[in-house]
């Protein structure tokens, strides 16, 4: 029998806030697989995540196919907009979410990561991170600033992850991404610069790949999940819409499950992927290869 096997492995996934999204269903899957998962939560979260695992909420999501309990190995504060602390205002430092978490940059992380696990501490990293505080406005309507910030908290984290965390990957490590394919079709109502980010994100996997692989003989690929309506996505406004139209016309017409995504990600980290990468993987139910909807009007 062919398993993914990632025992002895240590994945970190960034982008984790609750049981309800991507990000979790990929940190189950890697702990499926045998991995030890650390987790990167968004500070303004961190605190009612925190709330959540400590009060049971979650035991359900959390129980593994064995019976046996996924325990995040470490769980850090982690703002990916930020490369160091002295990137971050001082105000945002000192605000009530901020103030008591410690280095939260991209760059504490690696640190804390070393502190905590030695030098070469990591397998797999997987980015799960994206946000475009304009989301809802057309792109015509979206500012210099929104669209940058989409661009910096959903394409360059990755860029930046990669050169922090990419020394301190074992041999044959791994990097995985999330995008979506309004990165090159068009999906009116998902604005505000996230499909361009989605794009970058793209373009940026290829040339990372080249470049993590000859300086460290890591991996990097990213998962092009179907539209599924977590707690994040609810941010976009349609998301309900967009489940809808998938199911409506893609080949295989069940709804996308968060399950689906975390195991071909978790495939995709393992030494069973060892000979791909720079790669875009669409789990999409296979809605990218369409070329009209159903319902299109004929002749």
């Amino acid at each position: 029998m062919l398993n993914i096997d990632l025992t002895g492995r240590r994945a970190l996934v960034a982008g984790v806030a609750d049981d309800g999204g991507f990000g979790f269903a990929i940190a189950k899957a890697l702990a499926e697989a045998g991995a030890t998962v650390c987790v990167g939560t968004w500070p303004p979260a961190l605190n009612i995540f925190m709330t959540l695992l400590e009060r049971g909420r979650m035991d359900e999501s959390l129980t593994l196919s064995d019976g046996s309990r996924l325990v995040f190995e470490k769980i850090y504060p982690l703002d990916a907009v930020f490369d160091t602390m002295d990137d971050m205002p001082e105000e945002l430092r000192a605000s009530k979410r901020y103030k008591d978490v410690g280095d939260c940059s991209i760059g504490g992380l690696a640190t804390r990561l070393v502190a905590d696990f030695g030098a070469q501490p990591l397998d797999i990293v997987v980015h799960a991170l994206a946000n475009g505080p304009e989301v809802k406005k057309p792109l015509l309507e979206t500012s210099r600033n929104g669209y940058l910030a989409a661009m910096s908290a959903s394409a360059y984290s990755l860029v930046s992850m990669v050169s922090r965390l990419g020394p301190l990957m074992r041999p044959n490590g791994a990097f995985a991404s999330l995008t979506y394919m309004a990165s090159e079709r068009v999906i009116p109502g998902y604005g505000g610069g996230m499909s361009s980010a989605k794009a970058a994100l793209e373009s940026d996997t290829r040339l990372l790949a080249f470049e993590a692989g000859r300086k460290w003989g890591a991996r990097v690929n990213t998962v092009s999940a179907g539209p599924f309506a977590s707690r994040a996505a609810s941010a976009i406004g349609i998301i309900e819409r967009m489940v809808a139209y998938v199911t409506a016309n893609a080949p295989l017409s069940q709804e996308l499950t968060a399950p689906e995504v975390g195991s071909v990600t978790a495939f995709l980290c393992s030494p069973l992927a060892s000979g791909i990468t720079g790669t875009t993987v669409y789990v999409d139910k296979g809605f990218h290869t369409m070329g009209m909807a159903l319902g299109a009007a004929g002749p």
